[in-house]
């Protein structure tokens, strides 16, 4: 199973900025809902909004999180598909890069994610003939 996340309220518009007090509320509320999920891995981008976010549930679940370029999806699939059937990855992404993500884990219906939206949770679960995809709010 994989859980996909955009970055939580960034504080400004500069090129790698921090969390908002918004975006840090958002990232520990992640943590709280993924505390008993059973996350074996995690991956960020090499910005520090995603870092930011991740770290929560990292902390939480005493996972080190791994930093995965963002330009690369099909590379970060390919970790994903490396893992056991039974086992549980977390990935924080972009407002761009998620819709990427979920395509290249095998979900086919188009995802778009509006520049104001910081509260989708994508639960991509395999399936036989293709994976099932929940997004949630939180």
């Amino acid at each position: 199973m994989v859980y996909v996340v955009r970055h939580g309220e960034k504080l400004d518009d500069s090129k790698d900025p921090p969390l908002s007090v918004a975006g840090q509320e958002r990232a520990a509320r992640l943590a709280r809902m993924l505390a008993a999920s059973g996350v074996r891995g995690i991956y960020t981008t090499q910005y520090q909004r995603t870092i930011l976010h991740a770290a929560p549930v990292a902390r939480a679940l005493n996972v080190t999180p791994i930093v995965h370029p963002a330009a690369d999806t099909p590379g970060l699939a390919k970790k994903i598909a490396a893992y056991g059937a039974d086992e549980v990855v977390l990935v924080v992404g972009h407002g761009n890069t998620v819709p990427e993500i979920l395509k290249a884990l095998g979900h086919s219906n188009p995802v778009k994610i509006d520049e104001t939206e910081f509260d989708n949770l994508f639960v991509l679960v395999p399936g036989i003939k293709a994976p099932v995809v929940v997004r949630l709010k939180y």
